[in-house]
């Protein structure tokens, strides 16, 4: 079977191209990839070529599939899965495999999100890796990898008790939680879990420069929705006050009350926050999660850094005495997938949140190669169709010319301005095919 898909070869070097597919052996899966959402790993991964830890030495003889958020239907089962899968059941897939970098998106020739088919290897299936999906929408599958690694970063938080060496995992639950440059997608993913999961802090700060982007995640993710589920949801512009720590620390000494309940005043306080969550690598943007932890804080550093180098001053005299600590992860496991998908198809979270961009296949290079300067939240691409990247909030302009863009926004008006199944199935069933 002939594939069309987006190829990496190398530093800044994807190929959109069209290619043969090998036959699936007898434990592999041919499946039809619908939508895939493109993540900043890509962009790094992209730029970094072989020298990105998942992209194999030799891509440039041996091209790899960029793009790992997606999902799509199985339509083709090798002998030995025959009862374990059926054609026609649709997957999201769990990208990262345990005990090697290499992953789906990264490091396979025929495995990847930027495609319109692919071949499921034997490795996938003997790690579980492959999750059925009976929702209706297909992004929300796609959405389910990024929701997982904010999934799996607040159960890597931990904390510990004083004469004990016993480590308590996850997030404190009724303690203090700080976001830090979070009110990007993966920002908005960690507050809308944090407050709808089982486990959650009593105040939840929220903090980002960028104006637009906190009133967004603020008529989004609203601190009335917050506080019916017991959590205090206060977001702040830290380009507008006077110290920053200063204001979080006041911000956590006053449970949040101040600014009327949704935005902390400048101020000096003390106090501090049992989690704290760097969602930028900024040295200052870390420097500012170190100093306010609390006694036995965790600061999870979030944000994966393309410099091999990066590093931040970090307190060594509150490590030993204030028991302060940091954790790291990159994705989430097969368990947090699992868990996204059942949030999702229970309405418990709702994914639509991140998408802000909709595109076809030939949209994805571009799309990847300039994924830090495009606004916004998720980009998504469907891949069998033709389709320049658009933001929804466009669609009304676009639709001028172009009725399906007309249409569109009329789909997502009714929703709140977000992206929805009605609308993916009117794009699915209308747009040029590729």
């Amino acid at each position: 079977m002939k594939t069309k898909a987006l190829r990496l070869y190398g530093k800044k070097d994807l190929r959109l191209e069209e290619f043969e597919l090998p036959p699936i052996g007898e434990e592999e899966l041919l499946v039809k990839v619908i939508s895939d959402s493109l993540c900043m790993s890509s962009y790094k991964s992209a730029s970094q070529g072989a020298e990105h830890k998942r992209v194999p030495d030799d891509v440039a003889q041996n091209p790899t599939i960029i793009g790992h958020e997606f999902a799509g239907e199985i339509i083709g089962v090798g002998a030995r899965l025959k009862g374990r899968y059926t054609e026609g059941g649709r997957f999201s897939i769990q990208p990262a495999m345990r005990g090697t970098y290499q992953a789906a998106g990264y490091s396979f020739p025929f495995l990847g999100g930027d495609t319109q088919y692919a071949v499921i290897p034997k490795c996938y299936i003997d790690q579980d890796c492959v999750l059925p999906y009976s929702g209706d929408a297909w992004f929300y599958a796609s959405m389910s990898e990024p929701i997982s690694c904010v999934i799996g970063a607040t159960h890597a938080s931990y904390h510990t008790e004083v004469g004990d060496y016993t480590h308590h995992m996850g997030i404190r639950a009724g303690g203090k939680m700080a976001a830090l440059a979070a009110a990007g997608p993966m920002g908005l993913a960690l507050i809308d879990y944090v407050i709808h999961s089982d486990r959650r802090p009593s105040l939840l700060v929220v903090t980002d420069i960028d104006e637009a982007r906190l009133a967004r995640a603020a008529s989004i993710l609203t601190a009335e929705e917050a506080e019916r589920h017991g959590v205090r949801l206060v977001y702040l512009n830290t380009s507008t006050v006077g110290d920053p720590v200063y204001a979080l620390r006041e911000a956590a000494d006053r449970g949040g009350a101040g600014g009327g309940g949704s935005r902390v005043g400048d101020g000096i306080g003390g106090g501090g926050f049992d989690d704290v969550f760097a969602l930028a690598p900024v040295p200052a943007v870390v420097e500012q999660a170190d100093a306010i932890l609390a006694h036995d804080g965790c600061l999870n550093f979030f944000a994966g850094p393309s410099d091999q180098a990066f590093s931040a001053k970090f307190n060594f005299y509150n490590v030993h005495y204030n028991a302060t600590h940091i954790v790291g992860t990159s994705g989430g496991n097969t368990d947090d997938m699992r868990e996204a998908l059942e949030l999702s198809a229970a309405g418990r979270i709702n994914p639509a949140i991140l998408v802000t961009h909709i595109g076809g296949l030939d949209a994805a290079r571009e799309a990847t190669l300039h994924l830090p300067e495009i606004p916004g939240g998720k980009k998504l691409i469907y891949t069998h169709i033709s389709l320049p990247l658009t933001a929804i909030a466009d669609f009304r302009e676009a639709g001028v010319k172009n009725p399906i863009f007309a249409e569109l926004d009329r789909l997502c008006e009714r929703s709140g301005r977000l992206w929805n199944g009605d609308a993916e199935r009117f794009l699915l069933e209308n747009a040029e095919p590729i």
